[in-house]
């Protein structure tokens, strides 16, 4: 008898969001938020970048883990997708909130190392805000990872939202409801 159970895959897929949010909402408030504590202002970018250096490669390997989960466990569900009211809906609209996620994530990097770059201890008042003295195109890529830094979390956080939707729609009692209003419309039209 084969198997019904996905843990692996929906281990996977929860571990792997779950840190792809913490990190980057960690990301936020302490790492970018404690550079503004940091006494000279022109080490203030460069820790920041430093710290975000660090994370990256876990964050590349929670976001490969999360898709990697996220296909096994559409596949594996792939049937009741198809047939189940609502759940093909938050399939979609969950998959291209986590191509969102992953495209401010990258950009947040690109932009990161541009600012790691061309900072040059230029004085700023914190990792994603500029100070007078910070160089105008740096100030600029400051600018957009601050508000950057607050979309992806926000993203991810909606995406677990929505996986623990899916978790519900699989229980036996919103399938049985769902078959239920299924037979009931083909047979009332």
């Amino acid at each position: 008898m084969a198997s019904t159970r996905n843990t692996v895959i929906r281990s996977l897929h929860d571990l792997g969001g779950a840190a792809w949010f913490g990190g980057s909402l960690m990301g936020a408030v302490g790492l970018n938020g404690v550079s503004r504590d940091v006494a000279d202002p022109a080490e203030r970018t460069g820790i920041a970048a430093a710290g975000w250096a660090r994370w990256s490669p876990v964050a590349a390997m929670a976001i490969a883990a999360h898709l990697i989960g996220g296909t096994g466990l559409l596949l594996a569900n792939r049937g009741r997708v198809q047939r189940q009211t609502g759940a093909a809906a938050n399939a979609v609209t969950k998959t291209v909130l986590t191509a969102a996620a992953i495209g401010t994530t990258a950009y947040s990097g690109v932009l990161g190392a541009k600012i790691a770059r061309n900072s040059d201890s230029a004085p700023a008042e914190g990792g994603t805000v500029p100070a007078p003295g910070t160089p105008e195109d740096v100030a600029r890529w400051q600018q957009q990872q601050r508000v950057l830094q607050w979309v992806t979390p926000a993203i991810t956080g909606t995406i677990l939202v929505m996986g623990a939707q899916q978790g519900e729609q699989q229980r036996p009692m919103e399938q049985l409801r769902n078959r239920t209003r299924k037979v009931l419309g083909q047979t009332a039209g």
